[in-house]
């Protein structure tokens, strides 16, 4: 309890909230790092995932490619990245991670979202004389929504808790909050750190969720 107790008080610190170093301009870079992530993942992976989708061609090769993503460690890929020219990007290697560990998701959730509708409307869409981007458009990916949104809500989610590597490679966000607690042996840093990006990520999940809940009836998948 005294670790919890002393986390707590560090948190409660309101020096520890101000300045370059605060909590509040680490909690903006962690933001921003994700927002970017998760948008150029949603640009790589989506129009893939819709494509193959409305075609039936080619999906299942590109999951299973992409899935091999979540089989390696993103902090290996961090590192491997750091040893190449990408390195000297900046936050080019640990973007380049990031994206990588968030497609597999998106790309997923989208195909099986869109294999998911049903033939007999996509049928009857292209009796009525739609064309095949009409389809797409007004039959298909409305009606695959749901499983497109709940893909990028796993993928956001997950970019917050990982964005934490950042920090390794010299980067911000709030796992460099974590990175100085261990720098500095303190405990309670390290403790409240995590419980930071934790928290962080609940809000991300319920912004999702209350999203969801005030979204049309046909992107909740019900009429």
């Amino acid at each position: 309890m005294t670790t919890l107790t002393e986390a707590w008080d560090w948190l409660s610190d309101p020096a520890n909230w101000s300045g370059t170093d605060g909590v509040w301009q680490r909690l903006l870079q962690h933001l921003v790092l994700t927002v970017v992530c998760l948008a150029v993942s949603c640009l790589i992976a989506l129009p893939v995932a819709l494509v193959l989708g409305h075609l039936g061609r080619g999906g299942a090769l590109a999951v299973n490619i992409s899935n091999v993503g979540r089989a390696v460690p993103t902090f290996a890929v961090l590192v491997l990245l750091l040893l190449t020219p990408v390195g000297r990007w900046g936050e080019g290697p640990t973007v380049v991670a990031l994206v990588l560990f968030a497609v597999p998701p998106l790309l997923t959730n989208a195909y099986v979202g869109m294999r998911e509708v049903d033939p007999s409307t996509v049928r009857a869409a292209r009796g009525m004389g739609m064309t095949g981007r009409q389809v797409l458009f007004r039959v298909e990916l409305p009606l695959s929504f749901p499983m497109v949104l709940n893909g990028v809500r796993i993928a956001a989610v997950q970019l917050v808790a990982t964005a934490t590597i950042a920090a390794l490679a010299g980067g911000g966000g709030l796992g460099r909050i974590i990175t100085a607690g261990f720098n500095l042996a303190s405990t309670p840093q390290v403790v409240a750190g995590a419980v930071l990006v934790a928290a962080f990520a609940l809000v991300v999940e319920a912004v999702f969720e209350c999203a969801e809940r005030m979204a049309p009836a046909w992107a909740r998948g019900t009429r």
